[in-house]
């Protein structure tokens, strides 16, 4: 461990899976005290055992709870802030994908507001509730995930590109209003990353498209400068910049972390 995050207090949504988890090792490898949160408590106690066996001298609350659900996010916070004593961080990665090569006309109404509770309800309560913790500690940082799709449109994919843009939205508004505590507030927007929920998007895609998945790979990749796809970890290293002392002036802004595919 570096340790330069030694005697904070992290709360991580989506911590034991995904971006989430490789956000959750980095901020240990640094020191920092972890509530990882999430619907699947056997992963949860799981991951959370890793981190701790790993990175020794701090510890990991792993915490059922589902973000779209006010109590359970109330819970949540509360038990992260009477297990550390404050909270100093919020990363929220929880969030879903909703209907895949679904054109607007096509698009159920139930699901459009299924994948808006997940991605903007779900990005909202955590911050609404730990913002009186970061407030009391002095200040803090809150890191959204929003996405490429949250930069431009994204087709048929209307909900959540509606979705992504609508928590570039809170996080500026967020960071108004929070700077006066100085808490800063950014988002970071992935491209396609490598992983599993961008497998289904794939395989989808090349159902609907007729060609292989290997052909859909390859033309997400050719899209970027860099002629790659993100991984997990390189959306966890922005993370763990914005909350560094040396992201201490930046808040307010969307950081993209795409290979060079909006340029």
């Amino acid at each position: 461990m570096n340790e330069s995050l030694a005697g904070k207090a992290a709360v991580i949504t989506g911590g034991a899976k995904g971006i989430g988890a490789a956000v959750a090792e980095m901020l240990a490898a640094d020191g920092a005290q972890i509530a990882i949160a999430g619907r699947d408590e056997e992963a949860l106690e799981k991951y959370a055992a890793s981190l701790d066996e790993r990175y020794s001298g701090r510890s990991t609350l792993p915490v059922r709870c589902d973000v779209t659900v006010e109590d359970d996010v109330v819970a949540m916070i509360a038990a992260a802030a009477e297990r550390f004593g404050r909270i100093d961080m919020l990363v929220n990665t929880a969030g879903g994908t909703g209907p895949i090569e679904t054109p607007a006309e096509a698009y159920p109404a139930d699901a459009f507001m299924g994948i808006l509770q997940i991605n903007v309800l779900g990005t909202f309560l955590p911050c609404k509730h730990a913002i009186p913790h970061l407030k009391r500690a002095g200040g803090g940082s809150i890191v959204n995930i929003s996405g490429t799709s949250g930069l431009r449109g994204y087709r048929n994919r209307s909900g959540y590109s509606a979705s992504k843009w609508a928590v570039r939205g809170l996080t500026r508004t967020l960071a108004l209003e929070l700077g006066p505590y100085d808490i800063t507030v950014n988002d970071v927007c992935p491209n396609v990353t490598n992983g599993e929920r961008m497998s289904r998007i794939v395989q989808k895609k090349a159902e609907v498209s007729g060609r292989s998945p290997e052909d859909v790979y390859s033309d997400f990749a050719s899209q970027t400068a860099l002629g790659r796809f993100v991984e997990e970890r390189d959306v966890a290293a922005a993370v763990r910049f914005l909350v560094s002392e040396g992201a201490r002036n930046i808040t307010g802004h969307d950081i993209p972390v795409d290979a060079g595919w909006d340029v």
